[in-house]
């Protein structure tokens, strides 16, 4: 299974981290050399530097070759713009997309994208756990 992760900061270290445990070849890009610290050694795969918005940068990650791509940047257009990029133009099979705007969460995701709302998505898991 061949992933790759956009954004490299305290989500996008931690999946690539575990997608590399996992066995999973892992391609992390991100905009920031100095995101790629918090990489630990568990991580096995590679960086490419750059800005994601760029396709170029994402032709270096060899995003057509993807079995997964999740864009989790801290920029809800930027995610929205890789994840369109990734599965209308590269053909990747499996998309998904960090939205901090729950109202373009749910616009995004009404056009076909697997959106995930981190607001939504802890309000649904303390709400199930309230009528427990």
């Amino acid at each position: 299974m061949f992933v790759v992760i956009i954004g490299c900061g305290r989500l996008g270290s931690r999946l690539a981290i575990e997608a590399s445990k996992g066995g999973m070849n892992v391609v992390v890009v991100d905009k920031n050399k100095r995101a790629f610290d918090l990489l630990t050694a568990e991580f096995s795969g590679f960086q490419v530097v750059g800005d994601a918005s760029n396709q170029e940068v994402l032709r270096s990650a060899k995003i057509s070759d993807a079995d997964i791509v999740a864009a989790v940047t801290d920029n809800d257009n930027v995610n929205l713009m890789v994840a369109q990029a990734a599965k209308h133009l590269f053909g990747v099979g499996k998309v998904l997309a960090r939205v901090t705007d729950p109202l373009k969460a749910e616009i995004y995701a009404q056009l076909g994208l697997k959106v995930l709302c981190p607001a939504t998505v802890a309000a649904d898991a303390i709400g199930a756990e309230m009528l427990k």
